[in-house]
């Protein structure tokens, strides 16, 4: 075989096999495994005797709603105060019917969940006190977002349907190719030039 038949055969392997080659290297290095995450336990500090959690005036009656914005099939926290906190009163809601709040650290509270069927809107949270009075606040209810789809580009995650499941295949199918015609043109019977 002469030297230009052979450096033939080499370019003609080269070419083939190079994209098969490369691909690894236009992806980029490898992404370096982010470090442990150490978790450390750390013990709530105790609440002096005197500066506990702020008790609301006798006299307030309130009613909240955390959060004040929620999809419906989610729970929501309710925190009230009537006159009498130690007995238990009623919230009473469109978004999640009516609903028992307990004495708890001196405020009531209980934690309901919107209902699913629960239309997107601005739904009435009302407190009933034993004793009468009463308080109000709003819930909003919103309808569920999923999320879209992100656009297809590239040749990444994002691409979707399309040619990508194909680079493989047809890369090694040229690779053979291409060392067919090597192989063929080495064995090519040569003619005399005179």
């Amino acid at each position: 075989m002469s030297v230009t038949r052979g450096a033939a055969l080499l370019i003609a392997a080269a070419a083939c096999t190079a994209p098969l080659l490369a691909a690894p290297a236009l992806a980029g290095p490898p992404a370096a495994a982010p470090p442990p995450a150490v978790l450390t336990a750390a013990e709530p500090a105790p609440d002096p005797p005197d500066q506990g959690q702020q008790q609301p005036p006798a006299d307030l009656i309130f009613v909240e709603v955390t959060p004040s914005t929620v999809e419906a099939g989610f729970l929501v926290g309710l925190r009230a105060s009537c006159r009498d906190n130690s007995v238990p009163a009623i919230v009473i809601s469109d978004a999640f019917g009516r609903v028992q709040v307990q004495p708890q650290r001196g405020l009531l509270t209980a934690s309901p969940m919107v209902n699913e069927r629960t239309r997107a809107g601005n739904y009435r949270v009302k407190l009933e006190c034993p004793s009468g009075q009463t308080a109000s606040t709003m819930l909003q209810v919103v309808k569920a977002v999923r999320p879209s789809r992100g656009p297809a580009t590239g040749f990444g995650g994002t691409a979707g349907t399309g040619f990508g499941k194909l680079l493989v295949p047809v890369g090694l199918a040229l690779t053979v190719a291409g060392a067919v015609v090597g192989v063929a043109a080495a064995r090519r019977p040569r003619t005399a030039r005179r």
